[in-house]
């Protein structure tokens, strides 16, 4: 496995929109941390940025020699609104800036069965570029629990088109998440984002589920017990050879320093490596 960085670490759990740390620094961050890759947001690099500065953004990237695992264009997407899977039906611009970033996989939004035919369209798109995309398992989304997510991604059923794993969510909607969930999706298995939390009935963000409503959380490192249990799924993947990305993808800003979060994570992802 291979360890990459969201900038999503320089962002507020409740404000998707806005970096707190200048691009550079988060990449000296990971090159510091032995981390291989950047996974790109819009908050540093969307659909919407001037193409000079995505130029630019390459250029750092290609000096520090790190790849770009996966880009997330827009804002509607990460904040997972009825607008994200707008994208879907023109992903002519998503690919557009995966290919200036040499990105292979794109993050999409789907929030109705509506959205299959759309996903099928831009996945046919997609492949003529050799770029694939991905849905994250994600809370109020068609990717709530494992069984919704792989009866969408029969139905789309298009080669590029996979799953982004990402256990948080799952735990906090209550469903599987582990190793038997994971035998189920390995198929589909397109990237690996790690994030922390511990359920809390007073906990200080409210995520909302489509099986459960609100459920209030704390956050947490992925190496502080409480939440996911990450032994076993980092366990289950390296038993099964997995050798694509595994992505940082928690917001540390306001909750604790991001150096050390960002360090904290890779030694413990490393043991796993």
């Amino acid at each position: 496995m291979k360890l990459s960085l969201s900038v999503r670490i320089a962002e507020s759990f409740s404000n998707k929109e806005k970096s707190t740390i200048p691009f550079a620094d988060m990449v000296q961050i990971a090159t510091r941390h032995g981390y291989s890759a950047m996974c790109m947001r819009a908050s540093v690099a969307g659909i919407h940025t001037p193409i000079e500065v995505i130029r630019d953004l390459r250029r750092q990237l290609d000096t520090a020699k790190l790849e770009v695992s996966m880009v997330t264009g827009d804002f509607a997407v990460p904040i997972n609104n009825d607008n994200g899977p707008d994208g879907l039906r023109y992903i002519k611009p998503y690919l557009d800036l995966a290919s200036e970033l040499r990105a292979p996989l794109i993050r999409v939004c789907m929030k109705t069965k509506e959205d299959i035919y759309w996903a099928q369209k831009a996945a046919d798109e997609a492949r003529e570029r050799n770029i694939r995309l991905a849905h994250q398992a994600h809370c109020a989304s068609l990717f709530e629990s494992p069984d919704n997510a792989l009866d969408v991604l029969k139905q789309i059923n298009r080669s590029n088109f996979g799953l982004i794993y990402e256990p948080a969510n799952w735990f906090i909607a209550g469903q599987p998440y582990g190793p038997a969930a994971i035998d189920r999706i390995r198929p589909y298995l397109f990237n690996v984002y790690v994030q922390n939390h511990r359920i809390q009935p007073n906990g200080e963000s409210p995520v909302q589920t489509w099986g459960r409503g609100v459920v209030r959380v704390d956050h947490i490192g992925i190496w502080e017990k409480g939440g996911v249990d990450y032994d076993g799924v980092m366990a289950k993947l390296r038993a099964m050879r997995y050798d694509g990305f595994v992505t940082i993808h928690q917001a540390f800003a306001g909750i604790m320093p991001v150096e050390e979060a960002v360090q904290r994570s890779a030694a413990y992802l490393k043991r796993f490596a």
